[in-house]
């Protein structure tokens, strides 16, 4: 009598008929088969068919299969086992695709659900947006506070490899540095709160901020963007078009109450309305310039956006600039003319005021409205004017903004002036 295992051949002595079992089993009397598959079962086991001499089909008139009383005992035994190991495979299968709750659930973005010692939360808002002059908070939260740990705030430059520390705190004491000293502190509602405050912010405080809590075994941080509300605008030499290199472009956007303007800025610029065919530089070095409507003299007929110069020498390449500027701490107003520019200087100082910036007039335009049709003078030499409501005999362009009559001879008394006043 011959065992039978599933996949091996059997000898058979003392024949049974069984339609149901689950073995590949193989005939070896008188070296005559047949290859005519059969499956079986709920698993798909394929059988083939025994057959003796001149039988056709197994010689029992029903094309079963002949096995040994053996392998019918041993089938009983080993079916139900196959049973229970197919079943074990398809819950364990199974259970694969089952959602797990802490894996797919919408998690609050205020929480840290990632694995090992967080000690803090994740900021509801990554990007704080303010104005120059506010006071404004960074939040930096604990979620565990350590029993020793110390709190370190700083702004990344990405163009500055150095550190740039701003306040370093154990919980009970704290040490501030030279970035914002004297503007930033420590809020300290409650015993987990670690977020900055920063007071009279400047145009120089926007960028990114870093709170990173140091404990000695797993130290953790976080970063935040301060953006400011403004305007940008474009500025060029009182020589004439492209007469800056970048420090001189630098130093040109500060000189008239600004800074350079980022890309960021110059994008958000862009989207608001501005056309602008003059390249300029820009803070992160590169230059650009912004067209709304095409045309063959801003670099053809290609779509709108935000045009590239590409890599540009900083010293020896010659471009406009494209300035920053945001709210004001003054005023600004109009004295009517006409007088020169020596007259218009004295005039703003005999009413306790400074010639205005052109930062300054922008800024008053878009954040308190400003709108007059004369031109007057400007600190820098230009005669400007405002232009809120666009109407015909103003500018005659469709769009509101700063117009500008240039940079005209400091001795026609032909315009008024603008000047500012500080809060």
């Amino acid at each position: 009598m011959a065992h039978c295992v599933p996949g091996h051949s059997c000898q058979f002595r003392g024949e049974v008929t069984d339609r149901h079992t689950n073995c590949l089993l193989t005939s070896r009397q008188k070296g005559t088969q047949s290859t005519r598959p059969r499956y079986l079962g709920a698993i798909g086991v394929t059988s083939r068919r025994l057959t003796g001499p001149g039988q056709g089909d197994g010689g029992d008139g029903h094309g079963g299969l002949r096995v040994t009383a053996a392998s019918w005992r041993y089938h009983r035994l080993f079916y139900p086992k196959m049973k229970g190991i197919v079943l074990l495979l398809l819950l364990l299968f199974s259970s694969v695709s089952i959602e797990d709750p802490a894996v797919y659930r919408n998690a609050d973005r205020n929480q840290d659900h990632s694995h090992g010692s967080h000690y803090l939360l994740d900021p509801i808002h990554n990007v704080i947006q303010s104005t120059r002059g506010a006071n404004v908070t960074l939040p930096c939260i604990m979620r565990l506070r350590p029993r020793s740990y110390k709190v370190k705030w700083s702004k990344i430059n990405p163009l500055d490899p150095m550190e740039n520390l701003i306040i370093i705190t154990n919980g009970k004491y704290h040490k501030n540095y030279d970035k914002l000293k004297g503007r930033a502190r420590m809020r300290r509602s409650h015993r987990l709160d670690a977020s900055l405050i920063i007071t009279n912010v400047t145009l120089e405080d926007e960028g990114r901020y870093k709170c990173e809590l140091v404990n000695g075994l797993e130290d953790q941080s976080l970063t935040l963007s301060l953006q400011l509300e403004g305007v940008v605008f474009p500025y060029q030499s009182r020589e004439g078009r492209y007469h800056f290199n970048y420090i001189e472009a630098r130093q040109a956007c500060e000189e008239q109450d600004g800074r350079l303007a980022t890309y960021a800025q110059l994008y958000q610029a862009w989207t608001d309305g501005l056309d602008w065919c003059n390249a300029g530089w820009l803070l992160e070095g590169g230059v650009h310039y912004p067209v709304i409507v095409p045309r063959h003299p801003c670099g053809g007929d290609f779509p709108p956006g935000i045009r590239s110069y590409g890599p540009k020498d900083q010293l020896k390449d010659k471009f406009d600039a494209f300035c920053f500027t945001s709210a004001l701490n003054g005023r600004v107003f109009f004295i009517q003319g006409p007088m020169n520019y020596t007259e218009a200087l004295d005039t703003c100082l005999a009413r306790k005021a400074q010639m205005a910036k052109v930062g300054h007039l922008y800024a008053a335009w878009r954040f308190f409205g400003l709108d007059h049709c004369d031109g007057g003078w400007l600190v820098d030499g230009s005669v400007r004017f405002p232009i809120t409501d666009p109407r015909e005999r103003c500018g005659g362009l469709p769009d509101p903004g700063v117009r500008s009559f240039g940079f005209p001879r400091q001795k026609e008394r032909l315009y008024g002036v603008y000047c500012y006043a500080p809060f």
